[in-house]
């Protein structure tokens, strides 16, 4: 099962979302406003690479200033769910995990999946 983490609203996140079920893979969407990541999930996804999660471009990101502040990435995507760069797409409980618009390791995840 693949898991995507987003918001119904992204673009990017329902491009995922029809990418898998045309590809007949078994999907579960979260809604990152009403259910983030867990501190170990986020861990897993992140292996490391916090810049690549956060949004840095996003509203929420200026608004907070994080261009211009000292800060702990895992901290503030722990606290403020909308700093996310969306998707999020996890192949399984696993700790490959995919983020934006990545339709290259989206196919990786496809593989071993019956179509």
């Amino acid at each position: 099962m693949i898991q995507i983490f987003g918001t119904k609203k992204c673009r990017i996140t329902q491009k995922a979302i029809r990418f898998f079920k045309e590809r007949n893979v078994e999907i579960q969407f979260r809604d990152l406003a009403l259910k983030p990541p867990s501190p170990g999930e986020l861990d897993a996804m992140a292996a490391g690479a916090w810049d690549k999660l956060l949004d840095m471009d996003g509203a929420a990101a200026q608004e907070r200033g994080l261009r211009y502040l000292d800060y702990e990435p895992r901290a503030e995507l722990l606290a403020r769910p909308e700093l996310y760069r969306t998707p999020l797409v996890r192949q399984g409980k696993g700790r490959r995990a995919a983020v934006g618009d990545d339709e290259k390791a989206w196919k990786e995840f496809c593989a071993g999946y019956s179509t």
